[in-house]
């Protein structure tokens, strides 16, 4: 074993025994372990919400907290200590229950060091395997495309149903839903499900792409049709073959385009800019929009021919707030993603945070969730993420019910309203335009609300 001082095990010994104590600790070093010996079980569980303890050796049989209650208190804090239990009352059946509540082993006094000693090391092994397989698992997952749908709720349930039956046809599909609640990874599901899951999947921000070159990314492009066409290029729908075109927010697109997409749609053809020949296209068009349709309608900015012609399967996404069965699994997979990315063990997160996570509002929906996944792996010092890796999500008062709290704070009502829409800025990674969207109103009143113009 390393004799480093920065390597070595780290392990917290409880016992309300000073001679215990000592002599466990002395005997731990002495084999190239760093013991911390205490005599209380209060300050331990402090010492351990704390610090960081690669495991924890405690009595069972003690005066201020029993050992089997410090087990519970120690894993609610952090779920992944290994805490091994020794007692002078042992059973088989105590072994059991401690092993159940989620001790990595039990010992029996009086045993010898080298028992003790075993057991430590055959905890650490069986974690590290532990990590192995989760690490491969989460590679396997990570290496393909992000199709995969966490569907627990049944409003999830009947979404993921209905993009099933969707997904054995070429007809056209609409999704729609706020922003960050996962249409891109439900048109990816869509594909992956579909028999042509071997051809591409090809996707478009509408609105990422300005009004000018929306039409030569559709369609393509035939050298000299404008000053920068040097050469040929290939549009996405010809790019996507017999497989998918997902055209997200298309409610984006200029009523120019949106008419040439029309008669792609309706002919099976398109024409390049500058081309003087037609293409015969098979791709099947998956179009999403966080924004009402019919609104779009209503203010001239969609085409109604379009409309009807994509919105044959229509397929809403409720947002987080209103399918909260899926926060915890969402959470776990966010996890396993994110330790996998980061370099570091599978990190774990502790009752009271998961909490948090289940009570937040979410606005900006599964997207936010992950993002605050991410920050609190990437910033956890400990293998458990605890409230205060949360961010904002961390201030014991995210408890409170929300009205209750704006009605103590003593805020106006500008006040409240400037937090909140500050708020959902942040859920949107400052991202101006995507903020207003999710809150219904113009980048402009945007700014006014901020105080920025």
């Amino acid at each position: 074993m390393k004799t480093d001082a920065a390597e070595r095990p780290r392990l917290l010994v409880v016992d309300d025994d000073p001679a215990v104590v000592e002599y466990l600790c002395e005997s731990l070093a002495a084999r190239g372990y760093a013991p911390v010996g205490l005599t209380s079980a209060v300050e331990a569980l402090a010492r351990i919400t704390a610090e960081s303890f690669d495991l924890v050796v405690t009595d069972v049989e003690m005066p201020e907290l029993h050992g089997s209650d410090l087990l519970r208190a120690v894993l609610e804090a952090k779920p992944n200590q290994l805490v091994l239990l020794i007692t002078a009352y042992g059973s088989v059946e105590k072994a059991v229950a401690a092993v159940r509540a989620g001790a990595c082993d039990f010992l029996t006094k009086p045993f010898k060091i080298e028992a003790l000693v075993h057991a430590i090391e055959r905890a650490f092994s069986e974690r590290m395997l532990r990590r192995e397989v989760v690490r491969l698992r989460s590679q396997l997952k990570a290496s393909d495309p992000p199709s995969q749908v966490v569907a627990k709720s049944p409003a999830m349930r009947r979404v993921l149903d209905l993009a099933r039956r969707a997904a054995g046809t070429k007809t056209s599909v609409l999704i729609t839903g706020e922003t960050g609640t996962g249409k891109g990874v439900l048109a990816r599901f869509i594909h992956a499900q579909s028999p042509w899951h071997d051809e591409p999947f090809v996707q478009l921000n509408c609105a990422a792409v300005p009004p000018s070159l929306a039409e030569s990314e559709l369609f393509g492009v035939r050298r000299g049709a404008f000053t920068d066409a040097r050469e040929d290029r290939v549009g996405l729908f010809v790019a996507a073959k017999s497989g998918t075109l997902f055209l997200d927010e298309i409610g984006e697109l200029s009523l120019e385009v949106q008419a040439k997409l029309l008669h792609a749609l309706e002919t099976g053809c398109v024409r390049p800019l500058g081309g003087n020949t037609e293409t015969r296209t098979d791709a099947r068009i998956i179009a999403a929009t966080n924004r009402s349709p019919e609104a779009l309608l209503r203010e001239g900015r969609f085409r109604p021919d379009l409309y009807y012609r994509i919105n044959v399967v229509r397929i809403e996404i409720p947002p987080l707030r209103e399918r909260r069965d899926d926060i915890v699994p969402l959470v776990d997979s966010f996890l396993a993603r994110a330790s996998d990315r980061h370099a570091r063990p599978l990190i774990g997160i502790s009752a009271k945070a998961l909490k948090l996570l289940c009570r937040h509002s979410w606005p900006g929906n599964v997207r936010e969730l992950a993002n605050v996944i991410e920050r609190a792996v990437a910033l956890a010092e400990h293998d458990t993420i605890l409230p205060e890796d949360l961010g904002p999500l961390g201030d014991e008062s995210g408890t409170e019910n929300a009205l209750d709290l704006a009605l103590r704070s003593g805020r106006s009502l500008d006040e409240l309203e400037r937090a909140y829409v500050r708020h959902v800025l942040e859920a949107h990674d400052g991202n101006k335009s995507a903020a207003a969207k999710a809150l219904g109103i113009t980048r402009r009143t945007l700014y006014r609300k901020l105080g920025e113009g």
